[in-house]
């Protein structure tokens, strides 16, 4: 290696009255409940809401306007939900209320499963429950939330979850993320370090020491100030997503396109950084890195706080960290602890984020029954689900026909990686069609950017591709380099239609209202459902060194990660799913497991008796699901 140098206080309940909805969260609340009911989506339900109005748009619409269009939807969700008569009756009138968040919540009767969690939530019992994909976990959570009157707190990481269940749950519980939590706790102390301005990482970098002009060769590598001074930063963020009370090394993230003998010296060089970065942000009046959310929660964390509460729910538990798992594990002697997700939806182990939920202490329950889609879906979901060595089997219900072949026009499409995704953005642009992208446009509009200095002879600051001195350099690590495989489309499409024509399809996007397909990565697909979805191209794996007996190449063994990305795409489709850029495993050895259930177009549900799983799988302890009665 060659250098070149050129105390908080615990959080009080917050006791204000919930409000009412305002006539606009009411209106968009039935026009939801509408597209799950009859399968629309929700532009389309939209659009014949405004047809019968007589308007093209509500935006901006009177109030005397909004009550029309809400006592319509109430009029078409009534017809909906309503039972089918008998011979010499006349069917109920069933009226959709607006209540107040605090009243009791009106809908179809428990499941068995559902009812075994309430029991369990009265019961004071620690416990998981493991809900499938679309079987209904944010109602159950509202359940069991509305069980008993005892003070819990509804925990989550984003805050458009929290905002969902603050509309939805009792004034008994309180509804935050583990950020919020934190930035109350230490507001007072730390409120003159908030709200500072962006700014690139190397200025930190230059405060924290790391001069304009240093490098550090590594082999045939050469690191700037900007990559060392990202790397400190990000070690830094890698710390406070962990449980740990000091910066270790193995806090210090790989660096895409260095090899990892040279890691470990990168390591020696950072860690000074990072620690002199982490002593300035515990102070309140530092000023060399800008503070924000994620330091507020490590250091509040680290003080061991008490969350006054009868009851915990940790919402989308497989994705939490481990600084916000070990603050909810300490609450145990005092609270019901109450963990709840898909272990097999956990799919940012990237960002720091681990499953805690099949190594948790409690009881452990389940949620099977899908009600997004049919049975031929579910067995599709199974597949993955017995790849994952999950012991649970989706059953879909018998009243929905989801049909699984190609799609000429679907809803939405589902991409692995950013790449991707403008990879299908360009043609669907080509056809005149109007495209929303989930998320907006920004991390493309980042990486075409990043790859326009490249391809102009100038170096990135871009985290992905900070490395790389030309653009060739990338084109040679996208084509050759077993790590680059993903960025192949990138440099593809570059290449091909240029960095302006890139740029020029972000700005052309529409938001997914206006949009007649909605483009997306899997991982911002998660907590979505779409009527009808295509698996993007991206999704093909890898061709691994080895060729069978007559030389064809053999694929990779399936990575567990991918395999749980492919099964919350899969998963996110109510009536039609095109596999096609998953099509590969009805060939591929992984994808013809022994207890897998077959795929056929039966509605019957599947039997209660789980998937046989090995003795070293992590699943074992979840046991044999009761059977309902």
């Amino acid at each position: 290696m060659t250098l070149f140098a050129g105390t908080a206080s615990t959080p009080k309940p917050n006791r204000a009255k919930a409000r009412p909805p305002s006539p606009g969260r009411t209106l968009n609340s039935l026009v939801t409940a509408i597209a799950r009911a009859s399968g629309l989506g929700y532009a389309e339900v939209n659009r014949r809401l405004n047809r019968r109005l007589g308007v093209t748009t509500r935006s901006g619409g009177s109030e005397a306007l909004i009550e029309r269009a809400i006592t319509l939807a109430e009029s078409w969700l009534d017809s909906l939900l309503a039972p089918p008569a008998a011979p010499d009756q006349t069917p109920p009138r069933l009226r959709v209320s607006r209540p107040p968040t605090a009243t009791p919540c009106s809908g179809p009767p428990p499941t068995p499963e559902q009812d075994r969690a309430i029991e369990a939530k009265r019961a004071g019992e620690h416990f998981v429950l493991q809900a499938g994909a679309g079987t209904g976990k944010t109602t159950t959570l509202a359940m069991l939330a509305r069980s008993d009157k005892h003070r819990g707190m509804f925990l989550a990481f984003n805050k458009s979850v929290v905002s969902d269940a603050s509309r939805k749950f009792p004034s008994n519980v309180q509804c935050r993320t583990g950020h919020s939590l934190a930035m109350r706790a230490l507001g007072d102390v730390y409120r003159p370090r908030l709200n500072a301005p962006r700014e690139p990482g190397w200025k930190a970098g230059v405060r924290l020491g790391i001069g304009v002009n240093m490098t550090i060769q590594l082999g045939e590598r050469v690191l700037t100030n900007k990559t060392i001074s990202y790397a400190a930063l990000r070690t830094v963020t890698k710390f406070c997503e962990s449980a740990d009370t000091e910066i270790l090394p193995r806090h210090m993230p790989k660096i895409r396109g260095l090899d990892d003998d040279y890691h470990h010296q990168l390591v020696q060089v950072v860690l000074p950084y990072a620690r002199r970065a982490w002593k300035d942000l515990q102070d309140p009046r530092g000023k060399r890195v800008r503070f924000d959310p994620n330091h507020a929660l490590k250091i509040w964390a680290l003080t061991k706080p008490v969350i006054r509460a009868d009851f915990l729910l940790l919402d989308e538990a497989q994705d939490t960290n481990p600084v916000l798992e070990e603050v909810f594990n300490a609450q145990r002697d005092h609270a019901q602890l109450i963990m709840v997700g898909d272990s097999a939806q956990a799919i940012y182990g990237w960002r720091g984020a681990r499953d805690v939920m099949s190594d948790f202490s409690g009881r452990q329950l389940t949620l099977s029954q899908s009600f997004r889609f049919g049975q031929t879906l579910a067995d599709e979901a199974n597949r993955w689900l017995a790849i994952v060595e999950s012991p649970l089997q989706l059953r879909g219900t018998p009243t929905i026909d989801t049909r699984i072949g190609p799609l000429e026009k679907p809803d939405a499409i589902l991409c692995r990686t950013n790449a991707g995704t403008i990879t299908e953005i360009l043609p669907l642009l080509e056809q005149k069609q109007r495209v929303a992208l989930v998320g907006g446009g920004k991390a493309l509009e980042d990486l075409a950017r990043a790859a326009g200095e490249l391809k102009a002879g100038r170096r990135t600051s871009h985290p992905e591709l900070v490395l790389f001195r030309s653009w060739g350099e990338l084109q040679d690590y996208a084509a050759f380099d077993p790590s680059g495989g993903d960025l192949l489309a990138l440099v593809d499409i570059i290449d091909e239609y240029g960095v302006d024509l890139v740029l020029d399809a972000v700005k052309r996007l529409d938001s997914e209202n206006d949009a007649q397909v909605t483009v997306s990565t899997a991982h911002k697909a998660k907590g979505r459902e779409w009527p009808t979805v295509r698996i993007a191209g991206d999704f093909e794996p890898a061709i691994s060194d080895e060729v069978d007996p007559d030389g064809n190449p053999l694929p990779r063994a399936l990575n567990l990660a991918e395999a749980r990305l492919a099964y919350v795409a899969v998963t996110r489709a109510r009536q039609g799913l095109d596999l096609s850029g998953l099509s590969w495993i009805d060939e591929h050895p992984d994808g013809r497991p022994g207890h897998r259930a077959p795929r056929t177009r039966s509605t019957l549900p599947l039997p209660s008796e789980p998937p046989s799983v090995t003795a070293s799988s992590p699943w074992d302890r979840l046991g044999t699901p009761p059977a309902d009665s």
